[in-house]
C-alpha cells in the first residue's frame, strides 16, 4: 500500500519534470531557429549593402584615376580651306565692250599650329591663288610663311599680309571683286614677299611691325617698312597706320620713296548694319614731287536672313593732273542671296569715272563657295 502511495504521489512529479524538461527543449530550439533567421537576414542585408556600395566604390576610383592622369589636351591643329570666286558679266572698259568670265580671287591653303610649350606655338601657313578667269591654274602664292606666337608676341618670316592691309583695307574689303577695296587696291599692298612681321595684342590694341628685306630685288636694306596700332571693342574699331617703300625702275635704281598715312574707323552699328572708312595720305617723294590719297567707304546691311546689301563709294588720287593720270572716283552697289555660311550668290553693278581716261562700268553675277575642314592632333 505504501509502494503503491509512493507511485502515486512520484508520478505527477515525474509528469511535472518530464513536461517541464521538454517545453525548455522546446524553448531552445525555438530560439535557434530564431538565431538561424537573423543570421540569415544579416546575411542578406550585407549583400545588398555591399551591391549598393560597389557603384560608388568604381565612381571613387575612376575620379581619383582622372584626377591623377588628366586627360592630355590636343598640341596641335591643322585647317585646309578653299574658296571658289567666279563671276560672269558684262563689262566697259577703255572703249571696250565685252562679256567675260572673271575671278574674284578663288583661292585655296592650310593652315597648321603646334603648341611645345604652354604659351608658345608654331605657325605655318600656306596659300595659293586659283584662276577661275582663264585656266583654273593652282600656284601663285598669296602668303607662305611660318611664325612663332609666345607670350610676349608674335614674329613671322615670308610672304605674308602687311600693316596696312590688316589693320586698314580688311575693314572696307566686303565686296566680292578682285579689285576691292577699289581706291587701296591700286597702289597699296595686298601680300608682301619676304617679310619679317610682329603684332603683339595689349586688351583691346593690337600692335603691328613688319618690314621687307628683299637684297636680291631693290635695296640690300630694308625696302619696305610698315608699322601701326589698332583698337576694337564693343563692335567699334579704329586703327592708325605708316609705311615708308623704296621704289626702283626696271633697272633696280632707286628712284625715290613712297611715304603713307593711315586711317581707318569701322562701326558695327546693329547686328545687321556695319559701316567703314578708309583713309591714306600718299607722299610720293621723287625728283618732282607729288601727294595722292585713298578713300574707301563701305556699308553693309542684312535686311533678311537671306539677303544683303553693300554700297561702297571710293575716290584714287595719284597727284597727277594731266593725261595720264589714274585718278578716278566711283561707286559699287551689290545683292547678295545667302542660302548658307558657306555659299553666296551676288549681282553686282560698278562704276568708274576717271579725271583723264574713259570711264568704265560693269555688271555681273557670282557665286562663291567656302570649305574648311580643321583636325586636331
Amino acid at each position: 500500500m505504501k509502494r503503491l502511495t509512493v507511485m502515486l504521489i512520484s508520478l505527477p512529479l515525474f509528469c511535472h519534470a518530464a513536461f517541464a524538461n521538454n517545453s525548455q527543449k522546446s524553448e531552445i530550439e525555438l530560439i535557434k531557429k530564431q538565431l538561424v533567421e537573423l543570421q540569415k537576414r544579416l546575411a542578406d542585408l550585407e549583400a545588398k549593402a555591399n551591391q549598393q556600395s560597389e557603384p560608388n566604390t568604381q565612381n571613387v576610383a575612376t575620379a581619383k584615376t582622372n584626377t591623377a592622369q588628366p586627360k592630355k589636351p590636343e598640341d596641335g591643329t591643322i585647317k585646309l580651306y578653299a574658296t571658289l570666286r567666279p563671276t560672269y558679266g558684262y563689262i566697259e572698259e577703255q572703249d571696250d565692250e565685252f562679256m567675260d568670265i572673271q575671278d574674284a580671287l578663288s583661292h585655296a591653303g592650310f593652315k597648321s599650329t603646334y603648341q611645345f610649350q604652354p604659351g608658345w606655338q608654331a605657325i605655318a601657313h600656306g596659300e595659293w591663288s586659283i584662276d577661275l578667269g582663264n585656266n583654273g591654274d593652282f600656284g601663285k602664292a598669296r602668303q607662305v610663311y611660318v611664325a612663332l606666337d609666345s607670350p610676349i608676341g608674335q614674329i613671322g618670316l615670308g610672304k605674308q599680309r602687311p600693316v596696312q592691309y590688316t589693320l586698314i583695307a580688311e575693314y572696307v574689303d566686303i565686296f566680292n571683286h578682285r579689285s576691292s577695296p577699289f581706291a587701296y587696291d591700286v597702289e597699296s599692298p595686298f601680300f608682301v614677299n619676304n617679310l619679317v612681321t610682329y603684332e603683339n595684342q595689349f586688351n583691346d590694341f593690337k600692335f603691328m611691325i613688319g618690314g621687307q628685306f628683299d637684297g636680291d630685288n631693290g635695296d640690300d636694306f630694308a625696302d619696305f617698312i610698315n608699322t601701326g596700332l589698332g583698337y576694337s571693342s564693343n563692335g567699334l574699331h579704329l586703327s592708325l597706320t605708316y609705311s615708308t617703300q623704296n621704289d626702283f625702275n626696271e633697272q633696280q635704281i632707286k628712284i625715290g620713296e613712297t611715304e603713307v598715312l593711315a586711317g581707318m574707323a569701322a562701326l558695327d552699328i546693329t547686328d545687321n548694319l556695319y559701316a567703314a572708312i578708309a583713309y591714306q595720305d600718299v607722299d610720293y617723294q621723287r625728283l618732282t614731287p607729288r601727294s595722292g590719297s585713298t578713300l574707301d567707304v563701305s556699308l553693309g546691311y542684312r535686311f533678311h536672313p537671306l539677303y544683303r546689301a553693300k554700297l561702297g563709294f571710293f575716290d584714287f588720287d595719284d597727284g597727277i593732273n594731266a593725261y595720264g593720270s589714274n585718278s578716278h572716283q566711283g561707286a559699287n552697289l551689290t545683292l547678295e542671296w545667302l542660302p548658307s555660311d558657306n555659299l553666296r550668290f551676288h549681282l553686282e553693278y560698278l562704276t568708274k569715272d576717271f579725271d583723264f581716261l574713259l570711264d568704265s562700268q560693269s555688271i555681273s553675277i557670282g557665286f562663291r563657295y567656302d570649305y574648311s575642314q580643321q583636325w586636331a592632333y
